[in-house]
């Protein structure tokens, strides 16, 4: 058993109403809705927007395939670590920037652990719109440049038996993740990623 990733596209304005005690929650409660599942449907794909009218405010991303699992977003940022000093230095900026927003720890150790923040810390993301459409502008600087990363990726970060094993599926996921920055983006929304 191991730790999972939803990603929501929610919108923002909406979650701050929500009294700061409620907001997780009712995450949870929007995306855990019994009524909605069909377990015997083929999984879905891409974004999936709810069923029912009573909750338009936000939409789930489904990646192709991690099967929920939070491991391949782990083992891409770790794989970034192995060959971004192999980027060039427009490439690395842009995907550092994206990176960092998203799956990728860079050891700066900015955020601050004196001040207990509940809401954070059941979080694995929370990007505000904001800073969704900076990463979109990232992630719209980077993407042209990353099969370049191909030649280095295949000698320094390659990894059989990994969860991302090859370019293939970094560059897979990455993409992946550049589909849900820029559809966030356009819609105004911010991105959560909850631990189910």
């Amino acid at each position: 058993m191991g730790l999972d990733i939803t990603v929501l596209g929610v919108d923002w304005e909406r979650l701050e109403r929500t009294p700061f005690e409620e907001r997780y929650a009712l995450l949870v409660a929007a995306v855990l809705r019994e009524d909605e599942c069909d377990w015997d449907a083929e999984p879905e794909r891409g974004w999936v927007r709810p069923a029912a009218s009573g909750v338009p405010w936000w939409a789930r991303y489904e990646f192709h395939s991690t099967t929920g699992s939070y491991k391949p977003h782990f083992w891409a940022g770790q794989a970034w670590e192995d060959v971004r000093e192999h980027a060039g230095p427009e490439q690395r900026a842009h995907l550092d920037a994206f990176l960092q927003g998203l799956i990728w720890d860079d050891g700066t150790g900015t955020e601050d652990d004196t001040v207990p923040d509940p809401w954070q810390r059941r979080l694995l993301l929370a990007c505000p719109p904001a800073t969704v459409s900076a990463l979109a502008g990232h992630w719209a600087r980077a993407e042209p440049l990353l099969d370049s990363l191909r030649e280095p990726y295949g000698v320094h970060a390659a990894s059989p038996g990994r969860w991302i094993e090859d370019f293939d599926e970094f560059s897979g996921l990455l993409r992946e993740w550049g589909v849900v920055v820029t559809e966030a983006g356009r819609r105004g929304w911010g991105l959560v990623g909850l631990p189910l």
